[in-house]
C-alpha cells in the first residue's frame, strides 16, 4: 500500500499547481483583442498596470495574494504585453471603456477596480464613465490633473525615448510577449505623446464620483502632496472621525517608498486593500 502510494504523493505539488493555473483568453472588445487572466474565485478585481508594464512585471506578488480570497482579473491593456495596439489613441477614457467591455464579456456586472500609475487613472476614469460597473477604486501614485506631478517627474516625461529603456527589464518584457516585438520604439513614442497631452481627469469628476475611493502613496512617489490631500478631500477626508461621519474613502501614504518602490511594498499594503474591499460604508 505504501509503495502503491508514494509516486502519487510525488505528484501532489504538480496536482495543486495545475489546479491553481489561471484562466487566460482574449476578449474582443473595442477593436481589440485584450489579452487576460483570471485568478482565484471570490468577489471580482480588476488589476490595471502601469505604463510600458505587463501582468507580470507589475502584479505577481499582488497576484499570489489577492487570490486567496478574491477574484483577481489581471489585463494587459492596449499595446502592452500580449495586446496588440490599435490605430486609436492609449488615452485613460479609451482603457476605462475597455475595462467595461471586458467585464461585459466576462458577465460580471461590477466589480472592484485597482490601478497602478497608469491603471490608476484609468482606474478613476472607470468610476467617472462607468459608475454602475465599479464598486470600489484602489488608485496607487496617480493623480487627476497634470499638475499633481513634481516638476522633476513632468521633465522626465517628455524626454522618453526608447534608447532610455534599451536592454531594461521592461524592454525585454515587450519584445517577450508583445505580437509586435520589434514595435517597442514605436510604442514609445506613441505613449510619449499620449503623456504629453496631459490626460487630466479633473477634480469635478472625480468628486462626482460615488464609488469609494482608496488613495495609497509613496512619500517619495513624484505626485505632490498638496495634490494627494485636493484627491482624498473630493473623496469626503479631511474630516474628524471620532467628533462624526467619516467618508467611505481612505488615504494610506507608504513611508520611504518612491513610484517604483510602493510597488515592492505588497506585505504592506495588500492587507489594507483587502481590508477597504471587504469593510462595509461607515
Amino acid at each position: 500500500m505504501k509503495t502503491a502510494a508514494f509516486p502519487l504523493i510525488l505528484l501532489l505539488p504538480a496536482l495543486a499547481s495545475a489546479q491553481q493555473a489561471p484562466t487566460t483568453g482574449y476578449a474582443p472588445v473595442n477593436g481589440l483583442k485584450m489579452y487576460y487572466e483570471v485568478h482565484g474565485s471570490g468577489e471580482p478585481v480588476v488589476l490595471l498596470h502601469g505604463a510600458f508594464m505587463t501582468i507580470t512585471s507589475n502584479w505577481t506578488e499582488w497576484i499570489r495574494e489577492l487570490s486567496k480570497t478574491r477574484k483577481v482579473i489581471a489585463i494587459e491593456m492596449q499595446g502592452h504585453g500580449r495586446t496588440a495596439d490599435i490605430e486609436r489613441d492609449i488615452s485613460q477614457e479609451n482603457l476605462a471603456d475597455d475595462v467595461a467591455a471586458l467585464l461585459d464579456h466576462l458577465k460580471i456586472g461590477r466589480a472592484d477596480i485597482l490601478g497602478y500609475s497608469m491603471g490608476g487613472g484609468v482606474a478613476i476614469q472607470c468610476a467617472v464613465r462607468h459608475p454602475a460597473k465599479v464598486r470600489k477604486v484602489v488608485v496607487i501614485s496617480s493623480y487627476v490633473r497634470r499638475d499633481g506631478m513634481v516638476k522633476e517627474g513632468l521633465d522626465a516625461l517628455s524626454s522618453l525615448s526608447a534608447d532610455v529603456f534599451r536592454g531594461s527589464p521592461l524592454e525585454a518584457e515587450y519584445q517577450r510577449l508583445s505580437p509586435t516585438p520589434d514595435g517597442f520604439p514605436t510604442f514609445v513614442k506613441r505613449m510619449v505623446a499620449v503623456a504629453s497631452k496631459g490626460q487630466d481627469i479633473g477634480v469635478d469628476r472625480l468628486k462626482a464620483t460615488q464609488a469609494p475611493m482608496f488613495f495609497i502613496h509613496g512619500d517619495a512617489d513624484g505626485i505632490r502632496l498638496e495634490h494627494i490631500a485636493e484627491m482624498y478631500r473630493l473623496k469626503g477626508g479631511e474630516v474628524h472621525g471620532d467628533l462624526g461621519p467619516r467618508s467611505a474613502s481612505r488615504l494610506a501614504i507608504v513611508p520611504n517608498a518612491t513610484h517604483v518602490t510602493l510597488m515592492e511594498r505588497a506585505a504592506m499594503i495588500v492587507p489594507m486593500v483587502n481590508d477597504f474591499l471587504g469593510s462595509t460604508p461607515p
